[in-house]
Order: C-alpha cells, then sequence, then structure tokens
C-alpha cells in the first residue's frame, strides 16, 4: 500500500493489476431487499428445477445471513466480452452454439483465484476476517454489484456497465472491515425505453422488465435441466446446444465493450466456438470428458448435451445428420432416446419439404 493512499484506493488499484475492471464497496446488507425479491421469485415456481437456489434460499435474502460478522461487501467484475458477433453461428444450422462464457476456460476458477490473491492483498495491508465468492454460494452478486455502483442490472436481469456492456463475470469478497461504501447504481439506470433484450428472447423467457421464468429459458433448459427439453420450447431452440446469449448480445451497450480487455483465459478455444453437431453426437463419455476439460460445460455431462445436440440436429435440416441422430434411438437413456425420436422424425419431415420445393 502506497503511502496517503487510502485502504478503498489500494484495494482497487490491486484489483485492476490482477485483471478486474471494476471494483466496488458496499455494505454488506445492502442487498436485503433484493433478497426478498428472490424469495417470492421462487414462491413463484419460476426457479424451475434448481433446487438448490431454494434449499438455501435462507442465506441468499443477505449475506449477514451468510455470515454474520460481514459489514462491507466488494464487487468485482471481470469481462470476457467477444471479439466476434455471438450471433453469427445462427445462420448455420450444422454447427453447435454455445454461450460465449462458457467457450474458454472455467470462469469459476480463474475468478476465485484472483479473488483469493486480493484476499491475501487486504489481510496482508490490514489483518481481518473476509470471505470469497463466485457464483457457487448463496450470495447475490449482481445486487451486491449493483449496491457497489460498478454497474447496474439491466432488464434481462445481468449486470450492465457503461464501460464493458454485460459481458461480465462477478465475484465478492465479504469482510469484517467497515469499507466507505461507493454511490450505488439505479437498476435499470442507463436502458431507458429500449426493451431490445426483452424482444430478443426466442422462448419469451421474461414477462415484463426484470421479470424471468427460468424454465422457459434456453440457458436453463440446456444447461440446468435434467429432463426432456419441453416440445414447445425445441424448434425456438434452433442451433444453441449450451446456453443462450440473444438476451445479451443484442443490448447496445455492448458498443462499448473493448475485446481487447477481456481476461485471455477466457478466450474461445477452437474447438468450442464453433463445433460441428455431427462431432459432438459422436461423443461418448471418455471423449466429452476429454473435450470439455477445464470447461464449465463439463458438468452438465455427456448425456445433457447430447440431448441438447439431437434437439439442435432436428431443428437444421440438414441430411447428413440422419446417420448420427438414429446412432442414438435406441439408447439407454430413454431422455435421449426420446430427443432421437424426435429429432429424427422432423429431419425426415424437414429434408422432404425441402426436396418438394
Amino acid at each position: 500500500m502506497n503511502t496517503g493512499q487510502s485502504l478503498e484506493e489500494a484495494i482497487r488499484a490491486e484489483a485492476a493489476r490482477l485483471g478486474f475492471v471494476a471494483c466496488g464497496f458496499t455494505r454488506a446488507d445492502a442487498a436485503d431487499v433484493a433478497g426478498q425479491d428472490l424469495l417470492e421469485w421462487i414462491g413463484d415456481g419460476r426457479h424451475g428445477g434448481m433446487d438448490w437456489m431454494a434449499a438455501r434460499a435462507h442465506h441468499r435474502v443477505s449475506a449477514q445471513a451468510l455470515w454474520p460478522e460481514a459489514r462491507s461487501a466488494i464487487a468485482l467484475a471481470t469481462s470476457y466480452a467477444p471479439a466476434s458477433d455471438p450471433l453469427a453461428l445462427a445462420a448455420r444450422p450444422d454447427l453447435g452454439r454455445i454461450s460465449v462464457y462458457a467457450q474458454g476456460g472455467d470462469y469459476h476458477k480463474t475468478v476465485k483465484k484472483a479473488l483469493k490473491a486480493l484476499a491475501r492483498f487486504i489481510v496482508d495491508a490490514v489483518p481481518s476476517e473476509l470471505k470469497v465468492f463466485v457464483d457457487t454460494a448463496p450470495v447475490m452478486e449482481k445486487p451486491l454489484a449493483q449496491a457497489a455502483g460498478i454497474g447496474w442490472q439491466g432488464k434481462h436481469t445481468n449486470l450492465l456497465s457503461r464501460e464493458h456492456g454485460n459481458w461480465l463475470f462477478l465475484g465478492v469478497i465479504l469482510t469484517s472491515l467497515e469499507l466507505t461504501p461507493d454511490p450505488p447504481a439505479t437498476a435499470g439506470q442507463h436502458c431507458g425505453s429500449c426493451s431490445r433484450c426483452l424482444d430478443a428472447c426466442p422462448t419469451r423467457a421474461f414477462d415484463g422488465p426484470h421479470r424471468i421464468d427460468a424454465r422457459r429459458c434456453i440457458s436453463y433448459l440446456t444447461i440446468e435441466h435434467d429432463g426432456p427439453i419441453p416440445e414447445e420450447y425445441r424448434a425456438a431452440m434452433g442451433n444453441r446446444i449450451y446456453g443462450c446469449d440473444d438476451c445479451l448480445a443484442v443490448c447496445p451497450w455492448n458498443s462499448f465493450a473493448d475485446a481487447a480487455a477481456a481476461n485471455r483465459a477466457f478466450l474461445p478455444r477452437a474447438e468450442l466456438a464453433a463445433p460441428r453437431l455431427a462431432d459432438l453426437l459422436a461423443l461418448d463419455d471418455a471423449a466429452f470428458r476429454e473435450m470439455f476439460a477445464g470447461s464449465p460445460i463439463k458438468r452438465i455431462g455427456r448425456d445433457r448435451m447430447i440431448r441438447n445436440c439431437l434437439v439442435a440436429a432436428g431443428n437444421s435440416s440438414d441430411a447428413t445428420l440422419l446417420g448420427p441422430v438414429e446412432r442414438h434411438l435406441s439408447d439407454a437413456n430413454p431422455v435421449i432416446a426420446e430427443a432421437a425420436r424426435w429429432a429424427h422424425d422432423h429431419l425426415v419431415a424437414r429434408i422432404a419439404e425441402m426436396q418438394a420445393a
């Protein structure tokens, strides 16, 4: 810490050195109102099958419910702004679309490593107690980040920044220190009448600004949902096989996002940027694990990925995918076998329509 530099200034400088593009401070109880909104959201069943959210909701409602000694929260953001158009592959039905955030290394590991390094810096400067969080514990990162002034929650519920758009990974450090809070950002502060993110959703998962039903969201359906994809959403999935970037990609604030500011750990791996559906449908469990080693995609498992790819194949009109689809018709997993039957029938019908035309 430099002489004459406040602790907050020193933390910001070290955060920037560690690759964070934004750092802000707020009270540990600053997101308590958002916690009550979360309880209502869960009560309405909008979390779908994410039972882990309901199971620890009593901790999520407040940072101090999770750790009573917490006095301040440090909110941090790392950029993963893409260098190319995330929607470009919509015109390539033979390829699978993977959400930008998952095309590179696992953000949990990268962000947590940087958070721990910053935590050590803080403790060395001022002995104190602290805990670090990145998306794997019941801490409300987005409301805390908004309270700390590093961005606001857009109508699509994701955090937005004037400098970095919405391509941000968030992390939080809770500390026993009393840090000077930054001015909070206001919800929807710079969104105005824009509704591009809401209008872009393929499955109409939003029923209003800041109101999302996870059960209709393609990100939820392809990542968190463990059963058959509801038929009413399959056509809208197109060739999206892991997540969906549509509401993020259309936000006008992304015009200010600089891909050069993105952490290099999140640069897309060649095999994940534009994978062939035929290749993915040929994966066994060992090959799946090898291909997605070090990727957040690995956690959904091979069967869920195959299910997603079968839906994409059924939407493709690509006759070369008939063989890869047919190999799964008698799969031991009934979810995969059903998806294969659906994909086969739709693919055959689409091919017939093309030939008739």
